[in-house]
């Protein structure tokens, strides 16, 4: 596959997730010259996709079928930040929709 590598971080719940399996939570991944989604890429990454409830591409917060080009950088966060860190980070609208 062609592509350029994007950084990918884990936090919270799906940072202990993969610690627990002995796997990186910061990784770099290769992403097709088109793209892919947060959702495909957190697939690819053996992520428990139900847990995620944002996708950070480039420092904004998006749901989790954003698309996610090559040599972004995009970190999970799943379900269960503290309610004024939700409205702080653009949590709480990330899942209504793209933006």
């Amino acid at each position: 596959m062609t592509g350029t590598p994007v950084t990918v971080r884990m936090f919270g719940l799906l940072h202990l997730y993969r610690t627990e399996r002995g796997l990186p939570t910061t990784v770099e991944f290769v992403v097709p010259d088109g793209g892919t989604t947060g959702r495909d890429l957190a697939t690819a990454l053996d992520l428990p996709v139900e847990r995620i409830e944002g996708v950070f591409v480039n420092r904004t917060v998006y749901g989790i079928d954003h698309a996610v080009m090559p040599g972004d950088r995009v970190a999970f966060v799943p379900y269960g930040t503290p309610g004024p860190h939700r409205v702080f980070l653009g949590l709480y609208d990330a899942g209504r929709g793209e933006r």
